[in-house]
């Protein structure tokens, strides 16, 4: 009975062990933040003349722009890697990567964000819709942000 008790003891601590040290498989956006110019548009143009900045913020799963927070009250949101590849750019090895992400505020509003990384650049959209009809359109391009040492 005692040699039972061991090998119980000894089974749940490794497997303790293992579920506390394993921290799942990240995604190659988590952790990165990248710095963006940001065009309202407006019948296909660009609505202002200056490009509003903003940072997009990848983490845990989630994503977080400042614009949808401040101007749409979206919270970090949910998104899902669609594409993760690399290809060869003369002799160099580049990855691109494709993200989407949607969520519905407290309004009944619905914020899609589109990216696609190239490398160390960002490019994609924001669109904001009410039940199906779009309300705003931003498009946006970057990159990465040089991690401070």
């Amino acid at each position: 009975m005692t040699q039972t008790k061991k090998i119980i003891t000894a089974a749940a601590c490794v497997l303790a062990f293992g579920l506390f040290s394993f921290k799942g498989d990240k995604d190659a956006l988590d952790k990165k933040i990248y710095t963006l110019q940001v065009d309202e548009m407006k019948d296909g143009k660009p609505k202002g003349k200056k490009p509003a900045e903003d940072e997009l913020e990848f983490k845990d799963g989630k994503v977080f722009t400042n614009i949808a927070f401040e101007k749409h009250a979206f919270k970090w949101m949910k998104y899902k890697v669609t594409k993760d590849s690399t290809y060869d750019d003369e002799g160099e090895q580049k990855k691109w990567i494709e993200a989407e992400s949607m969520a519905t505020n407290e309004m009944d509003e619905t914020m899609i964000i589109n990216v696609k990384v190239d490398g160390y650049d960002i490019s994609g959209t924001y669109k904001l819709t009410k039940h199906d009809v779009p309300k705003k359109l931003y498009e946006f391009v970057g990159k990465e942000k040089v991690k401070k040492k």
